[in-house]
């Protein structure tokens, strides 16, 4: 599973994120985009070296997050499980890009017998 793809599952958690330059962040997750940007409210936002403010409503870009702190009582492994639809082949025999297999020769087609009617 991929960590957006968990973090996506922690609607109405508290966590903790801790950004790139410092800052602290502490608020109830809203949602999580596939860029991994974060949506919070009730935050606390403590920039580093100075008082924590409060605020309603933030969003942080998913590229200034150095990681979540999460809390202690979430279930692990009920997020964990992986409920992604799994892709299915099209053939038995099918491959990514249409590439043939070793084993298998590759036939080729016979072009169609000319069209008398037509004019070259």
């Amino acid at each position: 599973m991929k960590l957006v793809r968990f973090l996506m599952k922690l609607n109405n958690e508290t966590v903790t994120i801790e950004l790139k330059n410092g800052t602290i962040v502490v608020g109830t997750v809203t949602g999580v985009d596939v860029s991994m940007n974060t949506h919070l409210k009730a935050v606390k936002l403590t920039v580093k070296g100075r008082e924590t403010i409060a605020l309603d409503h933030i969003t942080i870009r998913g590229n200034n997050i150095r990681y979540f702190l999460l809390p202690e009582s979430l279930q692990l492994e009920t997020l964990l499980v992986d409920d992604t639809p799994k892709i299915k082949a099209k053939a038995a025999g099918a491959t990514i890009g249409g590439a043939a297999k070793k084993d298998k020769p590759i036939r080729k087609h016979k072009r169609p017998p000319p069209n008398p009617t037509r004019r070259q």
